[in-house]
Parts: structure tokens; sequence; C-alpha cells
């Protein structure tokens, strides 16, 4: 059997990167013959480790391949790999000029469509149309329909658990048979941000019965995921203590994962871990709820505020809107939890 090399291109946002894994995994799970090679940011080579039949490429977007010379160069680097197809899962400036090089090359290309009016409709504050989009991982789909190559994404391949090191045991006195929940307060805009004290009170009531792990990045989240591990039994934050690759093996041992919509949403529903999401300005509508998830999925209340949602990507808060947040109760959280681990 001949095997077919797909160049796939998807170098940011981090949860969008994610979010391409149990697609590729389904597709050569389904697809044998395939080979990938994945091009994105260096950092995120982790999420592709476990994956047979996967290449992954870094994109120096901030040193060689960065501006116009450096996609040309990176282009150079990326023809000597002869590819039968390319599957732009971006389709932003970068990619468009890297894909339309390799086009020229006689190379077979397709590309996202990101559905930008459909979305537009959705959160318009005007003549708004509030119906379900096509999710994201059906758009990755998509497009490798279009180079002839389906993939079912109701017959799912998930990445599966990852064993822990004793290290990793260590950082948060693990033990056998129990009940772990994440946590992962925070996200890149204030719109996708549920209240910390309100979160806080999910920690308090959770850590009585079960384990609580907190992730986060930057200086400020560690700082406050520190200070809540000092206030409350059980409870262990591994913000800044270990690598992306070390948490992708914790977070795949985990009973569930409370997350807004962001990043560590898209890590625990590639493996299959019961992921409660949380939503404000945002709306899994748009396409981007975890896979697979979309039954725990927890949003804000239109009765009482119909403007919703309001942006596709959490960074447009309107006047009034500042805290539909807190129309998610803290109980509703950790009974959607409960209810899902037992």
């Amino acid at each position: 059997m001949d095997q077919k090399h797909i160049l796939v291109i998807r170098m940011s946002a981090m949860g969008d990167v994610a979010m391409t894994v149990p697609v590729i995994k389904t597709l050569i799970a389904q697809h044998p013959n395939i080979k990938i090679t994945l091009v994105s940011k260096g950092f995120l080579k982790p999420l592709f480790d476990d994956l047979e039949q996967v290449t992954f490429f870094t994109a120096d977007v901030k040193g060689k391949h960065r501006g116009f010379k450096g996609i040309y160069k990176l282009y150079k680097e990326l023809k000597l790999l002869k590819f039968d197809a390319v599957a732009d899962l971006h389709n932003v400036l970068r990619s468009k000029i890297l894909r339309t090089l390799l086009k020229l090359d006689g190379t077979k290309v397709a590309f996202i469509n990101k559905g930008r009016a459909e979305k537009k409709a959705l959160t318009s504050l005007k003549n708004k149309v509030f119906k379900p989009l096509t999710t994201t991982h059906q758009r990755y789909a998509d497009v490798f329909a279009l180079l002839g190559i389906s993939v079912d994404l109701e017959k799912p391949s998930l990445k599966t658990k990852e064993v822990l090191t004793d290290d990793l045991k260590t950082l948060f006195n693990y033990q056998p048979d129990e009940k772990i929940i994440g946590i992962a307060p925070f996200a890149a805009h204030e719109g996708k941000k549920y209240p910390l004290e309100l979160m806080e009170q999910v920690i308090e009531y959770l850590s009585k019965q079960h384990k609580i792990l907190l992730f986060g990045g930057g200086q400020q989240e560690i700082i406050a995921l520190d200070q809540l591990t000092k206030k409350h039994s059980n409870t262990f934050s591994v913000a800044g203590k270990i690598k992306l690759k070390q948490e992708l093996a914790i977070i795949s041992n985990l009973s569930a994962m409370i997350s807004m919509d962001s990043g560590n949403g898209h890590f625990s529903a590639m493996y299959g871990v019961p992921t409660i999401t949380i939503w404000g300005a945002t709306h899994p509508y748009a396409g981007f709820a975890p896979f697979h998830q979309e039954i725990n999925c927890l949003t804000a209340d239109r009765k009482k505020f119909p403007l919703l949602p309001t942006s596709v990507y959490g960074n447009k808060i309107i006047p009034g809107y500042e805290n539909v947040m807190e129309t998610i109760s803290p109980k509703a959280i950790t009974y959607k939890v409960l209810s899902t681990i037992i």
C-alpha cells in the first residue's frame, strides 16, 4: 500500500492546535497508509509525541521563519520532504503564503473555512442568528475531505492515559484509585474567566471529598493558585512546576477537568477525560467546545443576558455584560462534576 504524505499547517493558538489532535489521531487510525508532517510552534510538540505516523516540524516564527523571507525559508525546508498534499488548518497570511508557494510546485492544497460570516452573525448585537455552527473539529476534518481523505469523527480515536513518573506522583501526593479533579480557572481574555472567588467555593466543596489539581501559567496565575493551595486542604497547584509534556501526563490521569473556554479543556478532551467548561462572553455554538464534550458545557444565562454570545474569542465585553459568568453558580459546577465522576 502506497503511503501518502500530508503536510498539516496549524501554528497557533494553543487551544486551536490542541483541537487538531483528536482529528489527526482519528485520521491516522482510519487511514494507516497516511503519514503526516505537522507544522506548528515548537513548544506544542508534546501534543503529538505519541501519535504514530505524525512527524512534528517546528516553525520558528519569531526567529529564522519570521517575515516573508522566513516563510520562504520554511517553504524551502519543507519542500525537501516531498508532500502529496497540504492541509492548511490555520488560513492566515503566513499559512496562505506557505501553501501558495507549495501549490506553485504542483502540490494539492486545501484550507479551512472558518465560517467568519456565521460567527459574526452569532455574536452580532443586532439581528443575531443564534444557532450552533459547524464545530472546529469538523471544519478540520472537512479540509482533509477536500483532499479525498474522509475522517469520521463519530468513530474517534483518542489518546490513552499516560504513566505518571515518581516525580509527578510526589508533586501532588498521588494515591492509587483516588478521584482527581483538575481545575484551570484562567483564560487569555476577561470575557472567558469565571470569578476566582466563586471558583474558590467550588474548590472548597470538592476538596472535602476529592483531590484538586490547579492548572495555569504566567507569574500572576502561579501566585494566585499557590495562595489557593494554602487555603484549602487536598489542593495542589502544578502551575509553573512542570513542562507541558508532564502536564499532559497528569491531565490524562484526571477523573474530570473544570476549564474555561481555553486550552486546558482541549488537553483533557484529547484523552476522553470528562471536561466541564464554563462559558461567559463566548458560547459553544461558535464551534470551540472540547472534543465530544458539548454535554458538559455550562453557559451564562441568556434570559438575563440575551445578547450572548458577544464574542467569538472572549475579547469583547459590552457594557452591562461584565458579570455574566456570575449566572453560573458554584453549586451548578460542583453538581455537574460530581454527577460526571460517579
